[in-house]
């Protein structure tokens, strides 16, 4: 039981999404601060309130009140933090990982014809095998 338990844990897959925990919990603080420090107080400054919390907020006849500008703020933070994710990390990770990939192409290259080269060694040792000859 613990065998298969140390077996689960030492995985690969396992270690890489503890590390990616770690680092996407940092990785919030970043994006957070970017958000409210920087496009937060722009949104209240045209909607003119502190928060869009305290934006358009519709009063009810029972005293309750309906909070549009809350549910927009929440779906502006939700657009913001995803295009700061895209532009400031995903897209320069994804370029690099291009350029490395073009860099790598002659391994590709190399790769295939290695795997020719095994291809023709074992046809010339089965036509060796089937004629009697032993291979020098």
């Amino acid at each position: 039981m613990f065998k298969g338990f140390k077996e689960f844990l030492m995985r690969g897959n396992v270690i890489d999404l503890a590390v990616a925990v770690v680092i996407g919990a940092a990785f919030n603080t970043v994006v957070q601060k970017v958000v409210d420090s920087l496009f937060t107080p722009l949104i209240g400054a045209i909607f003119k309130a502190d928060s869009l919390d305290t934006a358009l907020v519709v009063g009810l006849p029972g005293g309750g009140a309906l909070s549009f500008g809350a549910v927009i703020g929440a779906a502006l933070n939700f657009v913001i933090i995803a295009a700061v994710v895209y532009f400031v990390f995903v897209l320069p990770m994804n370029t690099l990982r291009e350029r490395s990939a073009k860099k790598g192409e002659p391994e590709a290259t190399l790769a295939e014809t290695e795997q020719e080269l095994l291809v023709e060694i074992r046809d010339l040792l089965k036509a060796q095998a089937q004629s009697g000859g032993a291979p020098r």
